[in-house]
């Protein structure tokens, strides 16, 4: 037991009724904290309490107050949405997207379609032109067809999209909206997205919980979105479900339109 310990246990016998209540009060605020914490999404072990004072990731202190905030939002479009360090130039006019590999494949072609057109109704700063051969346009995006069910991509450099995305030919066999979605979301990567809840994937994909960290490229909070991601609450979380819409949500609306 350490000195400071000694001194708060004897500032305590003398005030016995007093100490005890606000010793149950710390305790009882601190443990609401926790479980917000947790059904905010972070990880269990990511959290302890230090001298009455509750951390996540070892040196963030988490008020009452702020915990309580996390959960104000909890809707199917409450989740906190974030960026990398680097997004596309706002000058960029026109970003291309060849989808020539798709053409085969009327599923994909059709879904590639629809994920366009979820960009160019939001009225961004660039407008997106599906093309075959790439020529005349300042930014190309290239659509290919991978292994596995699922997608991938890179961020933006030097303020253009990463330069393609992969969808994977396992989706052949699901509907035209979860195709819609998962290209949306890859699309949203090349534009310098985020997942949503990069900081516990188990999140939208179940099982332990997983931060992805900032990963070199940053995990900027986008001004705007609320906080705790959930399932379904966002196009850019990290897994998806066979019965997606393929149109973005609220906050996933909010997000692009505050950077774009």
């Amino acid at each position: 037991m350490s000195t400071r310990t000694l001194v708060l246990a004897l500032g305590c016998s003398a005030f016995m009724f007093g100490c005890a209540a606000e010793e149950s009060d710390v305790a009882a605020d601190n443990q609401e904290i926790i479980d917000n914490l947790i059904q905010a999404g972070f990880p269990q072990d990511d959290i302890m309490v230090v001298d009455d004072v509750v951390y996540v990731g070892r040196d963030a202190a988490v008020s009452l107050e702020a915990s309580r905030e996390m959960l104000q939002n909890d809707d199917s479009t409450s989740d906190e949405q974030f960026r990398t360090n680097n997004l596309v130039s706002r000058n960029l006019a026109t970003i291309c997207v060849n989808g020539a590999a798709f053409v085969s494949r009327a599923s994909f072609n059709q879904a590639l379609n629809l994920a366009i057109t979820n960009y160019n109704n939001l009225g961004l700063t660039f407008n997106m032109v599906r093309t075959t051969s790439g020529q005349g346009c300042a930014a190309t995006i290239t659509a290919q067809v991978s292994g596995g069910t699922g997608g991938s991509a890179g961020f933006p450099s030097g303020g253009r999209p990463f330069g393609t995305i992969n969808i994977g030919s396992g989706l052949t066999g699901f509907s035209v909206d979860t195709i819609e979605h998962v290209i949306t979301h890859e699309l949203g990567h090349t534009l310098g997205m985020r997942h949503s809840d990069f900081f516990n994937r188990s999140i939208s994909c179940g099982g332990a919980p997983v931060n992805e960290g900032g990963g070199g490229v940053g995990a900027i909070h986008i001004p705007g979105t609320p906080t705790n991601a959930v399932v379904g609450g966002s196009i850019m979380n990290s897994c998806f479900r066979t019965n997606e819409s393929g149109e973005f949500t609220g906050s996933d609306v909010t997000a692009f339109t505050t950077l774009y």
